[in-house]
């Protein structure tokens, strides 16, 4: 992986999490509430914190939309596509989601591919339809990461030969394996459609590439609204 911008933070091989922009801090939350009866609140203080964890635990949301946070992330197109739910099926039809994603349309830069280690493959959980159970033996998951790496090979070696002969690239990049190529995006949320992103997220049922890019949403998050992440994440 080559050197990250300071504050970025690595997932999985070659996957990253920035916070690129935020607005508003702990007190955006609080303030907001008090000015039903026509307040201001200036500084944190006890006070506060015990108004914010009310308002986390009553599950008063609309109070939490006044604050943004915008991040950069590089993470496989299975995960994209996970992610992708809380920009267009956000329950708060208020909320300004932004989500802009590079596209092979314009760029021919390298594609690169989360490949699982092969102490990394996880097996089928028996009673569930999603999810994963104990990881496989050594055995299973070399040949699984052997024949993994030669499908993308395949696959690469098929799109540059298109390019070569002259496809647009919308179309050569069909013969890109899908799922585990690495795609860009920005995405710009409300602190409460992050906070509800991560409530899913960082559950234990939750993938776990995905849950891994949470926790750096968390950490990330954490930094500016350190008291509002444990409040909401705390319920």
């Amino acid at each position: 992986m080559t050197e990250l911008p300071s504050g970025y933070i690595p997932v999985l091989d070659h996957g990253y999490v920035g916070l690129v922009d935020s607005m508003g801090t702990d007190l955006s939350a609080t303030a907001a509430a008090r000015v039903s009866y026509d307040k201001n609140v200036h500084e944190w203080n006890a006070k506060e914190a015990r108004l914010l964890a009310f308002l986390a635990k009553e599950e008063h949301t609309s109070v939490f939309r006044h604050s943004t946070l915008s991040f950069e992330v590089y993470a496989p197109f299975m995960v994209a596509r996970q992610w992708w739910k809380y920009a267009v099926a956000s329950s708060h039809v208020e909320d300004q989601l932004g989500w802009n994603e590079s596209s092979r349309r314009y760029i021919t830069e390298e594609p690169t591919f989360y490949i699982p280690a092969y102490n990394q493959w996880r097996s089928k959980p028996e009673n569930s339809k999603q999810g994963s159970g104990p990881v496989l033996e050594d055995s299973v998951g070399n040949f699984l990461t052997a024949d993994l790496k030669m499908y993308v090979d395949k696959g690469v070696q098929l799109y540059d030969e298109a390019m070569e002969a002259g496809a647009a690239p919308e179309q050569a990049r069909l013969f890109l394996p899908a799922y585990g190529m690495y795609v860009r995006w920005r995405w710009t949320a409300s602190l409460g459609a992050v906070t509800h992103f991560l409530q899913q997220r960082l559950e234990h049922d939750a993938q776990k590439e995905i849950f891994d890019f949470a926790v750096v949403v968390k950490d990330l998050a954490a930094t500016k609204f350190p008291h509002t992440v444990e409040s909401l994440l705390a319920k």
